[in-house]
């Protein structure tokens, strides 16, 4: 090897702070992102421009500000604590540098340090375990805007996903024995984060596989990069792992936003049920995030625990997600010299 390899982490992003103004360009980035909301610009930029991030700010902020702590946004903490802790276990060959999609550090402000250093090659890896084109496909199609306008651009490897690597199952696994062996459960859920079912429509090269339904029992040559049925395979993987019965585990999808259609079950429906059939301890995983954030912590550690006890529910427990564990740390270097 001539010179080092690069290796780029890279996971969605987080406003700068929790006033209102850094929400707000934080949303505006994130959301006209063509992948995000797959709308043509004009649309989009109305949407986004004209309702959304005036509108939906001063709410996101004070969201962020119950999540935000001392040093920060969580997401972003876990992300520098990753660089370190990689970079410590990868050794003088790798240079490893954090990356977040949308904000600080940008995706191109990593590539910059890495053009200047010589590199062998460089290996972009994004924290989202099921490929999405909203997330994964955003940060290639990011990469490969930047590195276009380079006169050398090296060889460079993107991580498709990782949800089915048997450290990524094993490591979410102990995570949640811990609560089990602690607590009785009577249901365990899997609730992953949502999108449109267009885009999962969108996403079928045959425009005849997706039905949004039993397609997604498991994994085909068809399939494979389908987010739902990634996230379905995900849940398979982990009740294998955690031995749980047929019937005391459900998958289902939150965030959901406005009055369209998003691929289902729809997690506040799961848990409004749940509870209302008598169910009084469930346990939840999130395993679409590998860092604690807004989606975990608050939506589904606090609002999701709400409604569950409004509805009849007595105890319900958040899964940590891998946050800055050795298991972690350990998956992402296998990940890397594979």
């Amino acid at each position: 090897m001539v010179g080092k390899t690069g290796v780029l982490i890279v996971n969605l992003g987080t406003p700068d702070s929790p006033s209102v103004p850094d929400v707000r360009k934080y949303l505006r980035e994130f959301l006209m992102d063509g992948r995000v909301i797959d709308y043509p610009a004009i649309p989009r930029w109305m949407l986004v421009n004209l309702i959304i991030a005036p509108f939906r700010s001063p709410k996101s902020a004070k969201i962020y500000k119950e999540l935000w702590t001392e040093n920060g946004s969580p997401l972003k903490i876990y992300g520098e604590a990753n660089e370190k802790q990689l970079q410590a276990a990868l050794g003088d060959e790798y240079v490893v540098k954090l990356a977040m999609r949308y904000q600080s550090p940008s995706i191109e402000s990593g590539l910059k340090a890495f053009q200047k250093m010589g590199l062998n090659n460089i290996i972009v890896i994004p924290f989202f375990p099921q490929y999405a084109s909203a997330t994964t496909g955003s940060v290639y199609e990011e990469v490969m805007r930047i590195v276009t306008k380079w006169q050398v651009i090296p060889e460079i490897k993107f991580l498709n996903y990782f949800y089915n690597h048997p450290k990524f199952v094993s490591a979410f696994a102990e995570m949640g024995k811990k609560h089990l062996e602690a607590h009785d459960y009577e249901h365990v859920i899997f609730s992953y984060h949502g999108i449109p079912a267009r885009q999962i429509r969108k996403g079928d090269c045959t425009g005849n596989t997706c039905k949004l339904g039993s397609c997604c029992d498991s994994i085909t040559a068809m399939n494979q990069h389908c987010y739902r049925a990634e996230c379905f395979e995900t849940t398979r993987l982990l009740v294998k792992e955690l031995g749980l019965k047929e019937g005391t585990y459900t998958t289902c999808f939150q965030s959901r936003l406005g009055r369209e259609t998003w691929i289902q079950p729809y997690t506040e429906d799961v848990v409004k049920d749940l509870a209302k059939k008598g169910i009084k301890k469930v346990l939840a995983f999130s395993p679409a995030f590998v860092a604690d954030c807004l989606e975990t912590t608050l939506e589904v550690g606090e609002e999701y625990k709400e409604l569950f006890e409004e509805n009849g529910g007595e105890h319900w427990q958040l899964v940590e997600s891998l946050n800055d564990s050795d298991a972690w740390i350990e998956l992402l270097v296998d990940l890397v010299k594979e």
